[in-house]
């Protein structure tokens, strides 16, 4: 089938095609005008990306478009709908309770059919590139529509308050928990610390330990001075006792010796004189002998003493040295201790700064969480109220009779092709060549045709004349 053909049957059908489409309108018009009347009202809520004031921070993915389908369905969710339910009371009207027996026969949960009824009429629409999200509800009564648009706006509102201050009461329930355990392990390394302090006698272990550590400088200093000494005066002490005590300089440089020898000389050069002038028995020759043994012999007890005082010196310094060396020993170990208790103390001070530490930072955490458990401000707000609409919303009739002459048409058209398909006709010269496969002589002009000047008449042709093939124009 062309469009020629098409067209034919549209005009042969025309009839059909005016009783459809009048049809169609008509019974759109009378069921338009029959339909009751509906008010849609719209509220508005923006959902707000400044930071939040009490955690200092920027919601993650606030403005992200998954966030802002979240929001959506939050506000679809039965949750919003149960305290919608509950805000207006509607458990406690009578007739709606009415309502839902004749309905559900009683079957199911007197709830969740209020929810089904509240959410059949709303609509939720985000807007373009915006954080504005209007919520509509459409009712028969005005009043009724701008109360479930307002009260859904509320309602998710004090939902979106809910989900974040829940979690923050959660949270700060867990962290009172922790802090109270935190502060509990704080005072048991505190008092641990202290028992300790208090059992070494440890009032400041820096200031102590330096001290200590001071000392054993200059003890090992001392004992470095006494062994340098100590060597000496035995070197001098082992001198003294041989052959060569007379070299010592303590011998040496002391006057009283010093004087004897002069006094030594003296006389052995008196006896060598008195010797050679009376001879070696002569009173005065034995006089003068006896005066240079005299004083060699307290020549030598003076030097015995001297020598003898070199190695009391040698002992003494012996004795220190041995002193100073236990001493040092002594400050040694006891530095060793010391070290040691303050390893022990700085584990319990290092056991009280971590305790401290997590004890503070559970604080902070328990602050922050107190105070989000606290806040009322949702970062959702109502940007628009829903009013009563003055004008309903639904039925448009405009708008329905003209989708039905759009949908009459369409369906008065395809009555007319199925009536031809059903009761096929010959309304062109295309049919029969299609119908009997011969070629058209001729047409014949219809009764009707125009006469026209010179006696000719033309007859109204609605399709081009096909002529006789080749050989036929040749006979």
């Amino acid at each position: 089938m062309n469009f020629a053909q098409f067209m034919s049957i549209l005009r042969a059908r025309w009839l059909v095609l005016a009783v459809v489409l009048a049809a169609t309108v008509v019974i759109t018009l009378v069921v338009s005008l029959t339909m009751p009347r509906q008010y849609t009202a719209t509220s508005s809520v923006v959902v707000d990306v400044k930071p939040d004031p009490v955690s200092a921070m920027l919601y993650p993915g606030l403005a992200s478009p998954a966030f802002m389908a979240t929001q959506i369905d939050i506000i679809q969710s039965d949750r919003v709908a149960l305290r919608v339910i509950k805000d207006l009371k509607l458990t406690s009207n009578e007739s709606v309770r009415r309502q839902w027996q004749e309905e559900a026969g009683g079957q199911g949960t007197y709830e969740q059919w209020l929810v089904e009824l509240v959410q059949r009429k709303l609509s939720v629409r985000p807007a373009r590139e915006s954080n504005v999200i209007s919520i509509d509800y459409q009712a028969p009564d005005p009043r009724f529509a701008a109360g479930l648009a307002n009260a859904f706006a509320q309602a998710y509102i004090a939902t979106t308050l809910e989900l974040k201050v829940d979690p923050a009461r959660q949270y700060t329930s867990f962290f009172d928990g922790r802090t109270k355990e935190a502060r509990e392990a704080l005072e048991k390394a505190q008092a641990k610390l202290s028992a300790f302090q208090r059992e070494k006698g440890i009032i400041a272990t820096d200031e102590r330990l330096d001290v200590e550590n001071q000392r054993l400088n200059e003890l090992s200093s001392q004992l470095v001075a006494i062994q340098a000494v100590s060597a000496e005066s035995s070197s001098r002490n082992a001198q003294a006792r041989g052959v060569s005590g007379e070299q010592l300089a303590e011998v040496l440089n002391n006057p009283v010796v010093a004087n004897l020898k002069v006094d030594l000389n003296r006389a052995e050069a008196k006896l060598k004189e008195l010797g050679a002038r009376y001879g070696d028995r002569h009173p005065q020759v034995i006089e003068a002998r006896a005066n240079a043994g005299e004083l060699r012999s307290r020549i030598n007890a003076e030097t015995s003493r001297i020598t003898s005082g070199v190695g009391v010196t040698a002992t003494i310094n012996k004795q220190r040295e041995a002193q100073v060396r236990a001493e040092l020993d002594a400050q040694r170990a006891k530095m060793l201790q010391m070290k040691a208790v303050r390893d022990a103390g700085m584990v319990l001070v290092r056991d009280v700064e971590s305790a401290q530490r997590t004890y503070d930072s559970l604080m902070t955490r328990l602050n922050q969480t107190s105070l989000e458990s606290q806040t009322t401000q949702s970062y959702a707000n109502v940007l628009t109220t829903a009013a009563p609409p003055a004008r309903h919303s639904s039925p448009r009739v405009s708008l329905n009779v003209a989708l039905s002459v759009v949908l009459g048409l369409l369906l008065a058209i395809g009555s007319a092709v199925l009536l031809e398909l059903r009761d096929r006709r010959v309304r062109s010269t295309t049919d029969l060549v299609q119908g009997l496969g011969l070629p058209v002589i001729g047409v014949l002009p219809k009764p009707n045709a125009k006469r026209l000047a010179g006696g000719r008449r033309i007859a109204h042709m609605p399709h081009r004349i096909v002529g006789l093939p080749a050989p036929l124009r040749r006979a």
